[in-house]
């Protein structure tokens, strides 16, 4: 089975993601992928480049976006077709309307009111809480089977436990998992200076 990295953040995503996406693209083709999503923060601006990078390399692109909330935790969405991808699009300005220059924001109900043709990844917090479980019942709810449960190993220590927890509480919704890697830079040259100094 061929691995694609549904989470991927490129330059696009001001002061977040620090490598270009013709980079991203070219280090997912090296490593044998067969498609890249494209996932930046609140914004479509980097799917262009992605798109003609992904072309050039004869590598699938996945098009979505990060969305994050003021009141929720945030999700992955991919629009399924045009028609979902121009929903994504006007949710996307709704929000940057709301704020100043070079921000969005957004609420939960904007992703339910654009909610049509949309999967929806949603990345799990540090601790599946019982406000995360009662936010994952609702998005359940609404979102079917096109809902899935975001996973990763964040190499602290405890990613046995944490993982299992949230696969038995994605068990006991029948919400399947999904493993992404948070893909910020395409290399460990390019690591921003405030990583370097966190970790």
């Amino acid at each position: 089975m061929s691995y694609a990295e549904l989470r991927v953040t490129s330059n696009f995503s001001f002061l977040r993601g620090a490598s270009h996406p013709e980079e991203l693209v070219e280090t997912a083709k090296a490593l044998g992928h067969g498609a890249i999503a494209v996932t930046d923060c609140n914004t479509l601006a980097g799917v262009v480049r992605f798109h003609g990078a992904a072309a050039d390399a004869g590598i699938r692109l996945l098009v979505g976006t990060r969305l994050d909330f003021i009141d929720g935790p945030g999700v992955l969405c991919f629009p399924e077709d045009i028609a979902a991808y121009a929903r994504l699009s006007r949710m996307l300005s709704t929000g940057k309307r709301r704020a100043e220059k070079g921000h969005c924001h957004l609420y939960i109900n904007d992703l339910f009111d654009h909610a049509e043709g949309q999967v929806v990844i949603v990345l799990s917090p540090d601790r599946a809480d019982d406000a995360f479980t009662d936010h994952l019942k609702r998005l359940r709810k609404g979102f079917g089977g096109r809902l899935y449960l975001a996973v990763q190993h964040l190499a602290r220590g405890d990613d046995r436990a944490r993982i299992r927890a949230l696969g038995l509480l994605a068990d006991a919704m029948d919400i399947p998992l999904v493993a992404t890697g948070d893909v910020l830079y395409h290399t460990p040259a390019r690591r921003p200076l405030q990583d370097v100094l966190t970790c």
